[in-house]
């Protein structure tokens, strides 16, 4: 399964010219499979965060419905201020390869008064090559180009394997049509990585709702069906339904089951039972905390990992001890032997970033000119080194030692 290697941003909002990871080919090191971003409120945190969402949301819906969602309000408020050029992203993906990164340009701009995609490109070392240039299998320019098909780009075939692709409509991305055809696999792939992208915006108002009974396989991006999920995995993964309980009562202390139950009305109601109480609880009188540890455990036991998965501000409505725990729960799944998913989280805790390495952690700031920065925790060598006797990451962030090196 492909992995995100490093990404660059332009132009998008806050992110004048951001980059994470590795943005060259060949060099550079790559990006953690968990990744933490911290920084002041309004630093463009969120905003990073969000870049993933509307690249899926291109992918999934097209440009400019991804242009106008609620919290975007348009073409014009995503470019960043005073800039004329296009939004571009740049992503780097390892395949099947990691010598052989594939690297995803996307570019945005306005034709004739309404978004859409400009430019287009996908590119790889050739099959072998360790060294040397990438070379195109996907170019296109305003929606007309040429597209190379197969699993490898070679030089000798660079004109007898390409075709000429014309689309219609610049509002779709290439990458959308193309990666539902067996002859160009890696679009495939890659098609296929982007649409399982996660991105969590629990809402615990939204996880007290009383939703219609029925097993749905995900959790969406509220957490508003967490429900439906559990009873899936009931049914369908009696395992991992343990596991969610289990994960549950080391970090809840005092609760024992949690059953959903179909109402008369047919619809989805959660069960908990509690040490000490003889009638159980229901999702609507539980905490804001427990509901959020229910929907990350649901996210961490899925028996079919997303890829990717971005979180915003996880220890929000948490004890304290327990951001540290989930700090903990969210590196071993991201890290753990054999694992799939990769996983950014954006967050203000100290406690939780205790629980990280500098290599995991990066500080997002702005400049003068209002644009954000990133700097990776690992690059300064006084908090790599205080780190590596025993320092809490957290406690020399919260001393200012992660901003410049100097405590306060």
């Amino acid at each position: 399964m492909a992995r995100l290697l490093g990404i660059r941003i332009k132009n998008y909002r806050a992110l004048q010219e951001l980059k994470l990871g590795q943005v060259i080919y060949g060099k550079g090191e790559s990006l953690p499979r968990l990744v933490c971003l911290i920084g002041p409120n309004g630093s463009g945190k969120s905003t990073l965060l969000d870049a993933f969402g509307f690249v899926a949301d291109c992918l999934l819906e097209g440009v400019e419905s991804a242009c106008d969602k609620p919290a975007r309000g348009g073409f014009d408020r995503l470019r960043t201020q005073g800039e004329v050029g296009p939004i571009e992203f740049e992503l780097f993906f390892e395949d099947d390869d990691p010598k052989r990164p594939i690297v995803y340009n996307l570019q945005i701009d306005v034709v004739d008064g309404v978004p859409a995609v400009i430019g287009e490109t996908l590119r790889q070392r050739q099959q072998g090559e360790t060294v040397g240039k990438p070379y195109y299998f996907l170019k296109l320019k305003n929606g007309q180009g040429k597209v190379w098909t197969g699993q490898s780009v070679e030089v000798k075939a660079q004109s007898e394997d390409s075709k000429r692709v014309e689309f219609a409509d610049q509002d779709k991305l290439g990458i959308t049509t193309l990666g539902n055809l067996s002859e160009h696999p890696r679009i495939v792939r890659l098609r296929s990585y982007i649409e399982q992208w996660y991105l969590s915006y629990f809402i615990p108002e939204a996880a007290r709702a009383l939703p219609a009974a029925g097993a749905q396989r995900s959790l969406d991006r509220t957490g508003s069906n967490v429900g439906n999920v559990l009873q899936y995995f009931e049914r369908q993964y009696p395992q991992e339904f343990s596991d969610i309980l289990k994960r549950l009562a080391k970090a809840i202390p005092g609760l024992t089951k949690i059953t959903p139950e179909v109402s008369t009305d047919k619809r989805l109601l959660l069960k908990f039972d509690e040490n000490g109480y003889k009638d159980p609880f229901y999702q609507q009188s539980m905490s804001d905390g427990t509901l959020k540890m229910l929907a990350y455990a649901v996210l961490l036991e899925d028996p079919a990992p997303r890829p990717f998965i971005g979180i915003e501000e996880p220890e929000n409505g948490l004890y304290v001890r327990l951001v540290e725990k989930l700090a903990g729960q969210l590196s071993s799944r991201a890290t753990g032997p054999n694992t799939q998913t990769q996983i950014l989280v954006t967050t203000h805790s100290p406690y939780f970033v205790d629980a990280l390495q500098p290599e995991q952690v990066w500080l997002i700031r702005k400049n003068s000119k209002g644009h954000a920065t990133a700097s990776r925790a690992a690059d300064n060598e006084m908090v790599k080194k205080l780190s590596a006797e025993g320092v809490p990451l957290g406690s020399l962030w919260y001393s200012n030692y992660l901003d410049d090196g100097t405590p306060e």
